[in-house]
């Protein structure tokens, strides 16, 4: 059985990465909300040192994530996301390659999947 410290950290990163994807604009929020609950659903059995590292890596995501929107309040322009460097896609596994590849062409599409309007937008 999981540890209940370890289970609420999960808890509160996901929550607070789920929050902050609500400054996003509302396609990059509906794909990136299902992207980080597809990521949480599918580690939930990984082992100690595969959870070490996806808390890690998911901290700095909201870190990141967090400061930009932070930026973009104060200055009024959108600017998300971080390029990764050589040395950090050398550790990815070839699934993750392609996950990555996958959510490139789907977060630069002139079209994107999600179709949504804002609140009180005209259609």
């Amino acid at each position: 059985m999981a540890n209940p410290a370890h289970i609420s950290a999960v808890r509160t990163l996901y929550k607070k990465i789920l929050v902050l994807h609500r400054f996003l604009p509302i396609d990059l929020r509906a794909l990136g909300d299902q992207y980080v609950k597809d990521e949480f659903r599918r580690h939930k059995t990984s082992s100690d040192e595969e959870a070490k590292h996806f808390m890690a890596e998911w901290q700095n995501y909201k870190d990141t994530l967090q400061t930009q929107v932070l930026e973009a309040m104060g200055n009024k322009k959108l600017v998300f996301g971080a390029d990764l460097s050589e040395d950090k896609l050398k550790h990815f596994q070839e699934e993750q390659i392609g996950q990555l590849y996958e959510l490139m062409l789907e977060s630069t599409k002139p079209n994107r999947q999600f179709d949504i309007q804002e609140e009180g937008t005209p259609k």
